[in-house]
């Protein structure tokens, strides 16, 4: 490690005013920040932590029925609490090992968009909205490739709309040593058609399988997607699978998203 000021903010705006300094970074859980920082690959001046943000943590449920999470909640909060909305707690309950879902933040996950994490999968096959101290993104608009979003310099995810559906599931296929998606497939039914987002995958990061969505919007059912397949030629070739691995890995995922929410 190395010397580095430390700002621990209790609102958004003192938050914002930190991160206007010369080289700050924000910190939420710090679950891949701090690895970073030991191995000397990101060398801030500043660290604001947002953790201390009362206003920026809890679970809520909007007029809209939707379900509202504050930036700085951890896995382990929406786990427990986030039941009005059960896919998304079991997709949070199962992130990690304990150490990491106690610390580790759904704004930090999303801000950080590892390519093969587990919320991207949620917030984009939920058609969720990125609520930031400056404005709203759609998921949609949100994600933008591997480690990379919408996000502006100095930037902070305050909350996370997720309007809740008729039907969810998400289904990993777990890198055991890293408890990261080989390839992670969450599947979300609503009344105007179905969602299917994919991580862990494609070397642009999570991404929406539109082919399936339609199948799946005309016949919710794990059938409804026999003779469906992703190439292999733009996803993920690495020591653990090969892209053709990968992508058939996705088909089987999706299959049994639907089977479970069905």
């Amino acid at each position: 490690m190395y010397n580095f000021e430390f700002e621990k903010p209790e609102t958004v705006a003192d938050a914002v005013a930190a991160l206007g300094a010369e080289d700050a970074q924000a910190l939420g859980g710090g679950q891949t920040l701090i690895p970073t920082l030991k191995q000397r690959l990101a060398s801030p001046a500043v660290l604001v932590s947002l953790k201390g943000i009362s206003e920026m943590q809890g679970i809520c449920t909007a007029n809209d029925g939707a379900l509202c999470i504050g930036g700085a909640t951890n896995h382990a909060t929406v786990a427990t609490e986030g039941g009005a909305y059960p896919a998304l707690a079991a997709t949070a309950a199962h992130i990690g090992d304990p150490a990491v879902r106690n610390r580790g933040t759904i704004g930090g996950s999303l801000a950080n968009n590892d390519p093969s994490a587990c919320y991207p999968a949620a917030a984009l096959g939920s058609g969720a909205t990125i609520v930031t101290n400056t404005r709203e993104i759609a998921a949609d608009d949100y994600f933008q490739g591997m480690f990379t979003t919408a996000l502006e310099e100095g930037e902070i995810i305050t909350e996370v709309r997720f309007p809740v559906p008729e039907k969810a599931n998400y289904q990993k296929f777990l890198q055991p040593a890293s408890r990261f998606a080989l390839v992670g497939v969450f599947v979300a039914k609503y009344a105007d058609g179905v969602r299917v987002a994919i991580t862990g995958a494609s070397n642009d990061g999570v991404f929406r399988w539109s082919e399936a969505e339609a199948a799946l919007s005309a016949n919710f059912a794990p059938e409804a997607l026999d003779g469906l397949s992703l190439s292999g030629d733009d996803m993920i070739s690495d020591l653990h699978g090969t892209g053709a691995y990968r992508a058939h890995l996705c088909a089987v995922m999706t299959k049994r998203a639907v089977a479970a929410a069905s």
